[in-house]
């Protein structure tokens, strides 16, 4: 049995592999990344299993085929979506997709999307987003914000995650408290937008600075308002650690 399921799973994960590579309904496509093939990867296998357990003898391979057909496909739409969410995101954002592990450290750049195996992450510089000391969103922030809820729309399923962070001048908590309202401004900003997804707040204050707090320069990477897209509520981290 456990040979049929493992055939299977190759048969279906080179099937798989074929099929996801493409969103072709419209002229601009959007190939599909490795989440998808992950995750019809990850769903064949469970579909394979699934099916050879729940199967009798004389129907075991046909279910395990079909199981892990299924699976396959189920297991690419997860995936797709978020690569599908990342492109559009960065599109609207007039930006690109970037996956590079020090996309964040570069100070050119104001807004970053990056694709995670189960999550998607934007960046927005605190500069654009806040004046000193401030938790009301600048005109500019309200424009890009806008355009994050046009794209969310489209995945009311999306469960949304919100983070303000801060440099080190100041306390720990006043820079909890500010990184709170600031992370509270974007997620309301959202919701007036007509964004019905979970939407959920979390100031970190500058518990994750992400290079020391050393310079002006450093200083000005760390104070940033991150986004994280979730597609269940298994995928979401704590973004303070």
């Amino acid at each position: 049995m456990y040979k049929k399921i493992i055939s299977s799973i190759v048969l279906v994960g080179i099937f798989a592999g074929c099929a996801s590579n493409g969103y072709n309904q419209s002229q601009d496509v959007v190939p599909a990344g490795e989440n998808t093939k992950k995750g019809a990867l990850y769903g064949a296998i469970a579909g394979a299993v699934i099916g050879g357990l729940t199967s009798g003898h004389n129907n075991r391979e046909k279910h395990i085929l079909q199981g892990a057909a299924i699976g396959a496909a189920v297991g690419s739409i997860y995936g797709y979506s978020l690569d599908r969410q990342a492109a559009e995101m960065a599109k609207a954002l007039d930006t690109n997709v970037d996956n590079s592990p020090n996309a964040q450290l570069n100070p050119n750049k104001d807004i970053i999307v990056s694709k995670r195996p189960n999550y998607v992450q934007i960046t927005f510089r605190d500069r654009m987003m806040f004046a000193t000391n401030s938790d009301y969103p600048t005109p500019s922030a309200i424009q890009k914000i806008s355009q994050v809820s046009s794209i969310l729309q489209k995945y009311p399923q999306t469960i949304v995650q919100v983070v303000g962070h801060t440099d080190n001048r100041g306390s720990f908590a006043y820079n909890l408290d500010l990184s709170k309202r600031r992370a509270k401004a974007v997620a309301n900003l959202l919701k007036s937008d007509g964004v019905t997804n979970p939407i959920y707040a979390k100031g970190c204050s500058y518990s994750k600075s992400i290079v020391p707090n050393d310079t002006p320069e450093h200083m000005a990477l760390n104070r940033r308002v991150e986004l994280y897209l979730y597609p269940n509520q298994n995928a979401v981290i704590d973004p303070c650690r």
